[in-house]
């Protein structure tokens, strides 16, 4: 049966003629029209073209049985109504120039006609400066008067009424309606300045109320509104330039990942689409500090002439072809990397010293934390810095003793004072290597081993509150406060307890060590404008596809700056002659084979760098201080302090935290203080 229907014997030949108009634009409507969602995302396209400040949109059924969609835009003239129905007539372009510079959310005129060709469509609409607005019925043609205030409304009725099959593949009306909302939800993370709301079966599901402008507090309040305060508030400010491209945004912190990717929004030129250079450009971003599997959250709006962008490559506009995908590649990276590198300890302490001076309760723990952070270069903690190499002769990463000495003079000094203190095992190593520290621990230290202390019954006297001299009170006043506190105590060899004006602090020492380490590595690599290069003795060569051959002659200087030489050396076979020093040992020929599919299919390769962290954090994880060793007080707040200063302490080279801070209010809920 099956041979006899793919007979040529069998079917008789058609003349070549040219379709009907309604079903070229049914045609249309099968790429544009996928379900109610592409419906209200062309009308709201429109509506925004128009210049709309407030967008109204009513749904039945999930928008199948009716989709209206309300504006106060420009409106439509009376006899360019029935010219809007018609294939291919639009008012965003004339030529070619403007095709290639388009810069509207609609362009290709064709929305219309495939909608009304599968429901039963109607436009009312009423611009500036007419006596009143007009109703065309799409089905039969027929324009009359109506009354409406400046604005156009579109209402799409009975949605593949006129094909029937098209309808049998729609989902529950619960499932187009949230189909629905998602598409007004991204147009309105991108235009704050616009108001949107959306009702469904006469009730109001969703509002976005418009925030009167386009500056970036208006667009925090939207991600706010959009995505919930959340959002805003485990995410860092995006901004970047390169080039000609621009990056703004929000970029969500590591402890903000998702298991799904259903928070990443890419904006070009305030369309939303997906685009796998924008997508791979991101995840790039995350490699260092994210956790497994996990999937990043972000909202990128990227800002770019629009002759280097193409937007007309698919029907619905959700996709873009860049003219330099490598430029807008780095681009995303770098601004996200840039925005992610800072240790955001200092901004978490000044977010909580605002919100406490906001509170009355809690002013007096605001008072004590300052606004901003000591700046690292001009360190008010006379600590000691630590050192992880041999630099000016210093000793082994994984000699700790000797890295930090103890400070026999302090120690002695603070026991001598009036408050007695326990005795602290201090490991017997020179201290000819470091620079003094003033820093003390406190009477309160834990010991090490320390001997019995006799407790002396407490008198009331013992309670009176203590006495503190103005010079006393001053000095303390003067004192920083760090961002990650002061150390206090050690936890089983792991962790490391501090306390600051919010709270305290627990460390994992080891992957805050390891972070610290590995970061130094990679500036250290870094700072060669040129990864060094190894030659291999006998080339490597393999068989190669006619995209990997091209893909090699295309990007030479690419993967020279890479340290790899990769040429041809035969139409089908290429040879590898060099690859990175730090990669030597590896495999030649399927490093070039994984460098080159990126190029080929982002215009930039990420697979050299990501190798080669991966063994700068081997090398890292190696060299960093080990669990179960005890550190002095000193030792712990130089790691606070280093902690601090170097970008992305926040996470360790798999993406683990380094520190949770646990706050006074958390402590009290703890033990029911209040209550």
């Amino acid at each position: 049966m099956n041979a006899s229907i793919h007979s040529s014997d069998t079917l008789p030949r058609r003349p070549i003629r040219d379709l009907p108009d309604e079903l070229i634009s049914q045609i249309a409507a099968g790429e544009v029209v996928e379900r109610p969602a592409s419906v209200v995302r062309e009308l709201v396209d429109n509506a925004l073209d128009a210049g709309a400040r407030q967008i109204n949109v009513r749904l039945l059924a999930g928008g199948v049985r009716l989709i209206s969609v309300e504006d106060d835009g420009g409106g439509i003239p009376r006899d360019e109504l029935p010219v809007a129905l018609r294939r291919h007539a639009t008012s965003k372009i004339t030529d070619l120039h403007d095709l290639e510079t388009v810069a509207t959310m609609g362009f290709r005129g064709e929305a219309l006609a495939a909608i009304c060709s599968v429901s039963e469509a109607s436009i009312l609409s009423r611009p500036a400066g007419q006596d009143s607005a007009y109703l065309l019925d799409a089905r039969s043609g027929e324009l009359r008067p109506a009354a409406r205030n400046q604005g156009t409304t579109v209402e799409v009725k009975e949605l593949f009424f006129s094909t029937p099959a098209r309808r049998k593949f729609l989902k529950s009306d619960a499932t187009e309606l949230a189909h629905c909302i998602e598409s007004v939800r991204r147009h309105a993370l991108a235009r704050p300045d616009v108001g949107f709301a959306i009702w469904h079966e006469g009730k109001l599901v969703e509002q976005w109320r418009a925030a009167g402008s386009m500056s970036d507090e208006a667009l925090a309040r939207r991600l706010g509104d959009v995505l919930g305060d959340a959002f805003v508030q485990n995410s860092v400010t995006v901004e970047h330039w390169s080039g000609a491209v621009h990056v703004t945004g929000r970029a969500g912190i590591p402890d903000a990942a998702r298991s799904r990717p259903d928070h990443q929004f890419c904006y070009v030129n305030g369309r939303f689409v997906r685009d796998k250079v924008l997508t791979h450009a991101s995840r790039s971003a995350y490699e260092d500090v994210l956790h497994g599997h996990k999937q990043p959250v972000y909202a990128l709006y990227v800002e770019i002439d629009p002759a280097r962008v193409d937007v007309n490559v698919h029907p619905t506009k959700i996709e873009v072809r860049f003219r330099d995908s490598r430029e807008v590649h780095q681009a995303v990276r770098h601004a996200i990397e840039n925005a992610l590198a800072a240790p955001r300890a200092a901004a978490a302490a000044a977010a909580a010293a605002e919100e406490a001076a906001r509170t009355p309760e809690l002013a007096p723990a605001a008072a004590a934390a300052p606004a901003t952070a000591p700046k690292a270069s001009m360190p008010a903690w006379p600590q000691a810095r630590m050192s992880f190499g041999d630099e000016q002769g210093g000793h082994k990463v994984s000699n700790m003793a000797g890295l930090w000495a103890p400070m026999r003079e302090t120690a002695a000094a603070t026991a001598a004072g009036p408050a007695p203190a326990l005795a602290v095992e201090q490991p017997a190593v020179p201290t000819a290597a470091l620079p003094p520290v003033s820093y003390a621990p406190p009477a309160y230290a834990p010991a090490v081993q320390s001997p019995p202390v006799s407790v002396a019954e407490p008198s009331p006297a013992d309670f009176s509150a203590p006495q503190t001299s103005p010079a006393a009170a001053q000095a303390a006043s003067d004192e920083p406060v760090w961002p990650l506190g002061r150390a206090v105590a050690q936890i089983h060899g792991v962790y490391i307890l501090a306390e600051n004006a919010q709270g305290m602090v627990v460390v994992d020492m080891h992957a805050a060590h390891e972070r610290i380490v590995y970061e130094q590595l990679k500036n250290a690599v870094n700072a060669a404008e040129q990864i060094p290069s190894q030659p291999l003795l006998i080339p490597a060569t393999f068989a190669a596809t006619a995209e990997e051959v091209a893909t090699a002659e295309a990007h030479g200087d690419t993967l020279q700056a890479l340290g790899m030489e990769v040429s041809p050396f035969s139409p089908k076979t290429l040879a590898v002659r060099a690859v990175p020093a730090t990669l030597a040992q590896g495999d030649a020929v399927e490093l070039a084979r994984s460098v080159l599919a990126e190029l080929a299919q982002h215009d930039a390769s990420t697979v050299v760098q990501r190798a080669r962290n991966e063994i700068l954090a081997t090398m890292a994880c190696h060299g960093a201080v080990r669990a179960n060793r005890r550190l002095t007080l000193d030792e712990m707040n130089a790691l606070l302090r280093q902690m601090e200063v170097t970008e992305r302490s926040d996470q360790c080279n798999h993406g683990r935290p380094t520190w949770r801070q646990m706050s006074m209010k958390e402590l009290d809920a703890l033990f029911l203080r209040g209550r």
